[in-house]
């Protein structure tokens, strides 16, 4: 059961309004998420930085390296939007989340995203070398920020009880059979 309400199109106001439209017209849909943070539009506009982050950070890790570490952050928080939502592009795009065939910097990139969800505090020095040895300083803070923003999307999606959307239903089925 939800905890916070998802905003209605037909009781929104204008601005709520061009934000669906928006999003259905450059995604097709809206996530039951993005309906949700739209209760806020300055709480929504925060959680929209993602994208900008995520185009930051596609020059130097690509789009799979995006979508596998965001999985790794997500199925390491227990987040079933999250994880699912990542599960599906891996999924859709041909590969196997669950054993995925990793380059060494998408290797990097999931360990690290699994280690932060664990304990931020205690990350073992040979993967802050290994990061530092890969990515020059400006593509660590753009790294260290995109994933504490996909940490917050996983925490928010947590708190709000935020309903699965449909779309996902099916990779849910195939992460607990597949």
């Amino acid at each position: 059961m939800p905890f916070l309400p998802m905003t209605e199109y037909e009781t929104a106001d204008p601005e709520v309004k061009r934000e669906y439209d928006y999003q259905i017209a450059r995604h097709g849909r809206i996530t039951n998420m993005k309906r949700t943070l739209l209760n806020s539009l300055p709480a929504y506009r925060a959680y929209m930085e993602w994208y900008t982050l995520r185009d930051q950070i596609l020059p130097f890790v690509g789009e799979r390296g995006v979508s596998l570490f965001s999985y790794a952050i997500s199925s390491q928080n227990d987040c079933l939007i999250c994880s699912l939502f990542f599960r599906k592009i891996i999924i859709d795009s041909g590969d196997d989340p669950d054993h995925p065939v990793l380059s060494e910097t998408e290797k990097l990139l999931m360990d690290f995203g699994r280690a932060l969800c664990r304990d931020p505090h205690h990350i073992e020095e040979t993967l802050y070398a290994a990061l530092q040895g890969r990515f020059n300083p400006q593509e660590l803070v753009l790294l260290f920020a995109f994933a504490g923003i996909m940490y917050a999307t996983n925490l928010f999606n947590t708190l709000a009880k935020v309903p699965l959307d449909e779309a996902l239903y099916p990779y849910a089925k195939e992460a607990r059979h597949g």
